[in-house]
């Protein structure tokens, strides 16, 4: 995968249907397993129905265990679902498997040219994800803080952030200023390849070498800077046990300053009144980088299809009503999920109502895969090793030596 543009000329699609026209024939729920954050709300899932004469069964789970979920089913060879997330890191595991169908022939060619992250889900050219969920990384912060501590402009470094973070606890604002997940979890792996960008360097080598493991590499240096800010006591010392949503709440709750890691749609839920506490103080900011260009990772949500499912056609139905312009909108403003169409995008920055609009666009633009060759097929290990080691480190039960270094040795094994 080649570094990708979200937001580029091809926005000029209009928001005419261009969907491949597909019935609903099964009369019975269609079931369909989603992550939290896709909870959709009877609004929604009634005008499912009144478009499709459907009803849908949605079964919610968290990413962990929706993975677990798919994984055991599958191994038994059967669905867990009719229709399921399909997360960017799944892909080489679930495409070697050959665990989902090939999608690409649901959607029309205009749809696939408004669909840029299409890319990140199609193994050895099959399509087995259709991204509906945008997401990439932006800082988000609580502008009421920073004033308070007298700081006139967000970081744009990792240093400006401690120094930030450091006056705002001086200044008795924020007790823990920085918000990142610690916890033996996916999401504070995620922060850490995250961080790693922000220190300027990558993970892995074209050839699947890791490059985290000196002690002047950016890997290195960005969990040094996440055990360093725990210590110091500018992040929480429960964040050792707390998700990435478990951080969103805290900051909805006004108690962090920085959502470091922020997801980029969760802008319009932290700028709702009825859903947050600190709605008119929420601003984003790009990255912050040692270098000053700033650089982030995208991490896409899709919809995939088993290859055991039941009720495809019906399956197919559902997704393109997710791609629909209305849905992804209602999704966007309802959820905080960001639309993966281009031209959704476009909509709703020149109606007003993507928040922080220009910063998300600008954020956009230099977004990258975490893996430049797609994602391996043996991510998971190296991802469970990533989210231990890191935990292990936080906690003090062994250095950001040792820690890089049991990551290296599951990356190398993994690849045997």
């Amino acid at each position: 995968m080649k570094r990708r543009t979200f937001l580029s000329a091809s926005m000029a699609l209009g928001l005419a249907s261009v969907f491949k026209p597909v019935s609903v024939l099964a009369a019975d729920a269609l079931s369909v397993l989603l992550p939290p954050w896709v909870t959709l709300p009877k609004e929604m899932t009634d005008k499912y129905t009144a478009k499709t004469g459907g009803v849908l069964d949605i079964q919610t789970l968290g990413w962990d265990e929706i993975r677990t979920k798919i994984v055991t089913s599958m191994v038994a060879n059967t669905a867990p679902a009719s229709a399921t997330e399909m997360d960017w890191s799944w892909v080489g595991q679930f495409g070697s498997a050959g665990w989902y169908d090939d999608l690409s022939g649901i959607l029309s060619a205009e749809l696939k040219a408004d669909l840029p992250t299409t890319a990140i889900f199609t193994f050895d050219g099959k399509l087995i994800g259709v991204p509906y969920n945008n997401d990439y990384r932006v800082m988000i912060y609580n502008t009421a803080h920073l004033k308070a501590a007298g700081i006139a402009a967000a970081p744009k470094t990792p240093d400006e952030m401690l120094a930030a973070a450091r006056a705002i606890k001086g200044k008795g604002v924020a007790t823990y200023p920085i918000g990142l997940p610690l916890s033996a979890s996916e999401g504070s792996a995620t922060a850490w390849y995250l961080l790693t960008k922000a220190f300027g360097g990558d993970l892995f080598d074209a050839d699947f070498k890791p490059l985290f493991t000196d002690k002047e590499s950016a890997g290195y240096k960005a969990m040094e800077f996440e055990v360093a800010a725990l210590k110091e006591g500018l992040i929480d010392p429960a964040a050792t046990s707390l998700k990435d949503v478990e951080i969103q709440e805290l900051f909805k709750s006004g108690k962090i300053s920085f959502d470091v890691a922020g997801w980029a749609g969760n802008l319009a839920v932290y700028s709702d009144a009825s859903k947050s506490q600190v709605s008119a103080d929420v601003a984003a900011a790009l990255i912050p980088n040692v270098a000053g260009a700033s650089r982030t990772i995208g991490l896409p949500g899709a919809l995939g299809v088993p290859v055991s499912a039941k009720d495809k056609e019906t399956a197919h139905a559902f997704i393109n009503w997710m791609l629909d312009a209305e849905t992804m909108v209602d999704n966007y403003v309802k959820l905080g999920n960001l639309p993966t169409r281009l031209s959704v995008l476009k909509q709703l920055n020149d109606e007003g109502k993507l928040k922080q609009g220009d910063v998300l666009i600008a954020q956009a633009a230099v977004v990258e895969p975490l893996f430049a060759q797609g994602t391996p097929g043996w991510y998971p290990e190296f991802s469970g090793a990533v989210a231990t080691a890191l935990n292990a480190a936080a906690k003090g039960q062994i250095s950001v030596a040792d820690a890089v270094a049991q990551i290296a040795q599951v990356a190398a094994e993994a690849q045997q």
